[in-house]
């Protein structure tokens, strides 16, 4: 079995290219769903709540609005999280693996917003990077409400798309429209095949 790493930047169009794998029947292990779910582990609410406080929490859950505000602004913060999440996130992640090699699934796509960001790489066999133009990205960013402000802070903490690129085993452009990306995807879909050939 083969694990095919699909990152890029905020806007660049990666969960829309891991949707459509999905639906072409490749399983995707999705880390920002994990994230989201592990936040809310009776576990990780404790963890939150003793670290950063009471007011980051609502109801029997995290206020991830606020957290999410704080850590953005913060280093020393982040990892702090980082250090709460990240080994909920690898353990759910090895655990799925592990369902997915006894089911005798040849490839799993990993859709993973930091995969160059953290040791994630070493454990893919393959990286995929979508990626598209700035001025494109900003614009969908801006489109779906996000503040310039926001917008900058949040893309400031990941490596830039060039440097990705440079890095990745495959790339998607997807700068046009969805029939266009779709095209790419099924010259996508041809390597994974020539990749599972190969293990």
């Amino acid at each position: 079995m083969i694990l095919i790493g699909i990152t890029g930047i905020l806007g660049s169009g990666k969960s829309t290219v891991s949707n459509i794998l999905s639906k072409e029947g490749l399983p995707v292990i999705d880390l920002d769903r994990l994230g989201k779910e592990v936040i809310n582990y009776t576990e990780t609410v404790r963890e939150i709540k003793e670290t950063f406080g009471e007011e980051y929490i609502r109801g029997n859950g995290v206020d991830v609005e606020k957290l999410r505000n704080t850590v953005f602004q913060s280093t020393d913060k982040r990892k702090k999280l980082e250090d709460i999440i990240h080994p909920k996130i690898r353990a759910e992640f090895l655990r799925r693996i592990e369902e997915s090699k006894k089911r005798g699934v040849k490839a799993v796509i990993v859709d993973a917003p930091l995969l160059f960001e953290t040791d994630l790489r070493s454990r893919l066999d393959k990286a995929v990077v979508v990626s598209a133009d700035m001025d494109i990205i900003k614009q969908r960013l801006r489109l779906r409400g996000m503040e310039e402000e926001d917008m900058e802070r949040r893309l400031s903490h990941q490596i830039p798309l060039k440097e990705k690129e440079k890095m990745a085993d495959w790339v998607i452009h997807n700068n046009g429209t969805e029939t266009e990306l779709i095209k790419e995807i099924s010259i996508l879909l041809t390597k994974i095949k020539e990749w599972e050939v190969r293990g």
